[in-house]
């Protein structure tokens, strides 16, 4: 009987190495039986049997032996000096951040623009001036995070803050060309098989993240922190609009009873996005302006009456 346990808890409760491999594993062959509509091969039904199986280990992995490992790991992280810091130094943490938005930036720029020249589209010249865009405001803010403390000098970030929204409505012109290709040209995202659900699920995940992170980041009187979350927050609406395009081209169709439905989505979500970073922009720099006032004549008055 104990025997009998054991190899159950095996079953059920295989090593970290081994679900990894199962999950690569069912993902891929998910993805080439959908994309190659092998539904109904005998060979699909084991590719079934083999995710169902991934699913129902993954779910009981999450469930019952997660948390454990997750205070384990989240121990060794605090006991670490550098894993200690990044999780109680908000400052150390929002400066990491930027370092590591600005490197996928940079790569992503080298990615487009390679592809640019290989495939002879505008395509992909357009994406690498949206996150060139993206770059310049990160550079900005890692240059002033690298040389200050955070929420000391309030005028000097007040201005930062204001630089940065500045080149960030500039973003929407290489997201006008963006949108009017994914409309025009039939341009966008294609997700293969369950692909599709995982990027939709990151999305999800990192535009709820961005809106919480605005409001928490709030109580920080760091105009440099802030500008950090807006940036995040434009950053994932953009990913937004990918993600619609990429669903559009997979679920809509002949069945759709509206003409030219998938213009009308696209260029509705675009525009609602433009506004939202016009809106976020502005905001940012009339709200710099204002501090910067404040701060001006609050020293004003303190040296007025020494």
């Amino acid at each position: 009987m104990t025997d009998l346990k054991k190899l159950l808890n095996k079953f059920l409760y295989p090593p970290i190495w081994v679900m990894l491999i199962l999950t690569a594993v069912s993902a891929a062959a998910l993805t080439l039986i959908f994309v190659n509509g092998l539904e109904e091969h005998p060979v699909a039904y084991a590719a079934y049997v083999v995710a169902f199986y991934t699913l129902s280990v993954l779910c009981l992995f999450f469930i019952f032996k997660f948390p454990a490992k997750y205070r384990a790991i989240k121990e060794k992280v605090y006991a670490n000096k550098y894993g200690n810091r990044y999780m109680t130094d908000i400052e150390y943490r929002t400066r990491v951040s930027i370092y590591v938005s600005l490197t996928f930036n940079l790569l992503y720029i080298a990615v487009n623009v390679i592809s640019a020249i290989v495939y002879h589209t505008a395509w992909f010249g357009l994406l690498a001036g949206y996150y060139f865009i993206l770059a310049i405001i990160r550079l900005m803010l890692a240059n002033y995070t690298g040389k200050n403390s955070m929420g000391e000098r309030l005028i000097a970030e007040h201005r930062r803050s204001r630089a940065c929204a500045v080149v960030l409505l500039t973003v929407n012109l290489s997201l006008s060309g963006v949108v009017l290709m994914m409309m025009y040209q039939n341009r966008g995202y294609e997700y293969s098989g369950i692909l599709i659900y995982v990027m939709a699920a990151y999305t999800f995940y990192i535009t709820v993240n961005a809106i919480v992170k605005l409001i928490r980041y709030r109580k920080y009187n760091s105009p440099v922190m802030m500008t950090t979350k807006v940036i995040s927050l434009a950053s994932a609406l953009v990913s937004m609009l990918a993600l619609e395009t990429a669903m559009l081209s997979q679920f809509s169709g002949e069945a759709d009873q509206v003409e030219n439905f998938d213009k009308i989505m696209i260029g509705a979500t675009g525009a609602g996005i433009s506004i939202a970073v016009i809106t976020m922009s502005v905001l940012t720099i009339r709200h710099a302006n204002q501090e910067i006032k404040k701060e001006k004549l609050r020293r004003k008055t303190n040296n007025g009456k020494q």
